[in-house]
């Protein structure tokens, strides 16, 4: 009887080992050692991702600083500083508008910044050329973020100071530590040019360095970036549909191609939204001085609403990026598919 009561605990033990292993995220995998020593409050028992897609990305926490008490200046006084096609993020919040200039988010990455009375993030990911504005509020918490240094599918990822959580920038969405799962409200904003910001927002403001040294502002670090074959620091799949570095405006899981957009100059959509472009932008990404890169035009996307036309939430990034965070996504291509 005791042989059969042990053979019986030996089942019991490798079925309850069979289960836990079971019940373990099919992603789980080791954690650096360095990671724990650099973010020693983030919670790496959560995370939504497989932690091999992580790659270092060349720099340490905080190597590229973010910009924590930003300067700005009247548009109108500096008018001159940004060549009238250079691309900025345009934002308006409650009456309140500011241009965030991307001379100076290429260097930084994220600007925390409160505006219209609002706590945003503004970021944007040279690798990916994607421009997005969060609300900072969570759950009645500001947090504010910082680079980690890393990348996910060449993407920036983010980290918040307050719990040391780690965000996909694209998305929005927490994928490492006590904030996994969770996403961001991403606000409607606009990549314009300098000149259109201006005629939309004469008595705008525009940030400024506050030290004008610190970094080459004005020059492009990824001189040519966006005439290669394929992206730096990519180690998935890359789109059949349309070259892997063209651009697509993207709504929620839905591309367009761009040289699409820029055929039609307008789409209207069954459910509301107007796309259109406009000559007249720098890409960043080009020439090595932002403001001789070739014209990749102006965006805006808007949504049909009883009180007129209201802006949405939008990306121009690149096609691999649409492809690797939405394998699924419907894409609207120059030639005719979809």
């Amino acid at each position: 009887m005791t042989a059969i009561r042990n053979s019986r605990g030996r089942r019991g033990l490798l079925l309850a080992a069979w289960l836990a292993l079971a019940a373990a995220p099919a992603f789980a995998a080791e954690v650096p050692n360095h990671w724990e020593r650099v973010f020693p409050e983030t919670d790496f028992s959560q995370h939504s991702i497989d932690l091999d897609s992580i790659q270092e990305g060349g720099v340490p926490r905080d190597g590229i600083p973010a910009i924590d008490d930003p300067q700005f200046e009247p548009a109108a006084a500096r008018e001159d500083w940004l060549a009238e096609t250079e691309p900025v993020i345009g934002l308006a919040i409650n009456g309140d508008a500011r241009a965030y200039p991307l001379r100076v988010l290429t260097w930084h990455e994220i600007v925390n910044d409160t505006v219209g009375g609002r706590a945003v993030a503004v970021t944007y990911c040279p690798l990916c050329n994607s421009a997005m504005v969060f609300d900072a509020r969570l759950a009645g918490q500001r947090l504010t973020f910082g680079t980690t240094g890393k990348l996910r599918n060449s993407d920036l990822v983010m980290y918040d100071r307050q719990t040391e959580s780690w965000w996909q920038q694209f998305t929005g969405t927490g994928i490492v530590g006590e904030h996994t799962g969770t996403r961001l409200e991403v606000l409607p904003s606009r990549l314009e040019s300098w000149a259109r910001f201006r005629a939309r927002h004469p008595d705008g403001k525009v940030l400024v360095p506050r030290h004008p040294d610190f970094r080459k502002y004005g020059q492009n670090p990824y001189a040519g970036y966006d005439r290669r074959d394929r992206p730096l620091m990519f180690r998935g799949e890359l789109p059949e549909v349309m070259p892997a570095m063209g651009r697509v405006v993207v709504v929620g899981d839905t591309a367009w191609d761009l040289r699409l957009v820029r055929e039609k100059q307008r789409i209207a959509t069954d459910d509301g939204l107007v796309i259109t472009w406009t000559a007249g932008q720098n890409s960043a990404l080009d020439a090595r001085d932002i403001a001789e890169g070739r014209d990749v035009g102006n965006v805006v996307v808007r949504r049909r609403t009883a009180e007129g036309l209201a802006d949405v939430a939008y990306e121009v990034t690149f096609a691999f990026v649409f492809k690797a965070f939405h394998p699924d996504g419907t894409w609207h291509v120059k030639d005719g598919g979809t």
